[in-house]
């Protein structure tokens, strides 16, 4: 099997695995999204009862909302669907070398986000937030597993725009009328 058909038709275990992973990740972004709804929405109700306020929903939405926007960030990069201005779409070798390249810049990033996530869960075990007593090293490994996911993705999505190129964009998954 060369690369080619390697990243074509992936063997049927690798593809099982990039699922399972995946759905991992969104149900900790739902669970995250659910939470931070459902938190809100409680700090907005303690407003207006007799009852003496929860400072830990607010800190708890805002820790939900770090994991939200990391841990689905690897997705974002496997599904194309982060923001991106795609302004050299008319010249398909550039546009191949600029893919491959943004993907190992933000692979590059993902390492070094990484690191310094692993130093804070090594160092912030002993910190607690101030109203649920929750370890900060807590909040840091959690936005660990998006930086890892966003590293191996980036990397996939490199070799994979090096290999089979870059593409065409499907507008029809954007909501754009197609004709």
């Amino acid at each position: 099997m060369n690369a080619r058909q390697l990243f074509e038709e992936p063997p049927r275990a690798l593809r099982y695995i990039v699922r399972v992973v995946t759905a991992i990740e969104l149900g900790i972004g739902a669970a995250a999204m659910l939470l931070i709804f459902f938190l809100v929405f409680m700090q907005a109700l303690q407003r207006y009862l007799p009852v003496e306020g929860w400072s830990w929903t607010g800190e708890l939405a805002r820790f939900s909302l770090v994991w939200l926007t990391f841990v689905v960030a690897g997705v974002l990069v496997t599904r194309d669907g982060h923001i991106s201005i795609e302004m050299i779409d008319a010249v398909p070798r550039l546009n191949r070398v600029v893919r491959v390249l943004s993907c190992l810049i933000v692979a590059a990033i993902g390492v070094a986000l990484t690191a310094a996530a692993w130093e804070l869960v090594q160092e912030q075990g002993i910190i607690k937030s101030p109203a649920l007593q929750m370890p900060l090293s807590w909040l840091y490994a959690i936005s660990m597993i998006g930086f890892v996911s966003i590293v191996v993705r980036s990397l996939v999505a490199a070799a994979t725009y090096a290999v089979l190129g870059v593409p065409e964009p499907a507008y029809e998954d954007l909501g754009a009328p197609t004709s």
